[in-house]
């Protein structure tokens, strides 16, 4: 017996799956990451702290995924919208010998000031105006509670980071294929005048384009830990 996949709906003005930030530079990739949708799982369980367990049952477990990306009256797809990127700075104009402004300047790890100034600035970037149609595979003996947790979700849910949230229900049934589970997806699509842009698949397959991405995850919680993952990018409808 197969494992069945959770269709997934991440729909919304602003999305942010973060891959390879570094520092002060917060980027996206153009489509949701493994460790993001696992976390999403995650915040919708309730299941905070390492969750290494749960991790280890859905590591290896197949994800797919299929992008939408809005069309204009004349029913073709519009182009993408460009990243956008948001400017922030973080702990500026606080003053340190007030113990509670003190709680809202960054610190290192350890509690102590960080090199430098207090103040970060920090670029982010987000994707606009996109779906995405997520096959994910699951044990079969947790699915009723992924479907309960996804239906009344414990804690918030949203698209890579806090700030984004989603317009449209994240559980969108459940499906005993990724085939099947998509197909669905570009039903949703159709109904929202949205068109297919491209195809990820989990492994390595005849596509546009192959990457590797470090988006696994084996530890959530202070000290996250992560493997690596093979997808191969497909432009086309087959």
């Amino acid at each position: 017996m197969t494992e069945p996949y959770l269709l997934l709906w991440l729909e919304g003005p602003l999305q942010a799956w973060g891959h390879d930030s570094r520092f002060g530079r917060r980027d996206s990739l153009d489509f949701p990451t493994k460790s993001g949708v696992l976390g999403l799982l995650c915040c919708a369980l309730g299941a905070g702290g390492e969750q290494r367990e749960l991790l280890a049952e859905l590591a290896d477990l197949d994800m797919q995924l299929e992008t939408h990306v809005p069309t204009g009256r004349d029913g073709n797809p519009q182009p993408r919208q460009p990243l956008l990127r948001d400017f922030h700075m973080v702990g500026s104009g606080y003053d340190d010998q007030d113990p509670w402004q003190n709680l809202l300047i960054p610190k290192k790890s350890d509690g102590g000031k960080p090199n430098g100034a207090g103040t970060k600035m920090t670029y982010r970037y987000y994707l606009q105006d996109m779906a995405f149609a997520v096959a994910l595979q699951v044990p079969a003996a947790r699915l009723e509670m992924f479907v309960a947790a996804l239906r009344e979700p414990v804690w918030d849910l949203y698209l890579g980071r806090k700030s984004c949230v989603p317009t449209e229900f994240v559980y969108q049934g459940h499906y005993a294929t990724a085939q099947a589970a998509l197909a669905a997806g570009a039903a949703l699509a159709g109904d929202k005048r949205r068109a297919f842009a491209f195809r990820v698949l989990q492994g390595e397959h005849e596509g546009d384009e192959v990457l590797t991405l470090n988006d696994v995850p084996l530890q959530f919680g202070e000290h996250k830990q992560y493997r690596d993952r093979r997808v191969t990018l497909r432009h086309g409808t087959t």
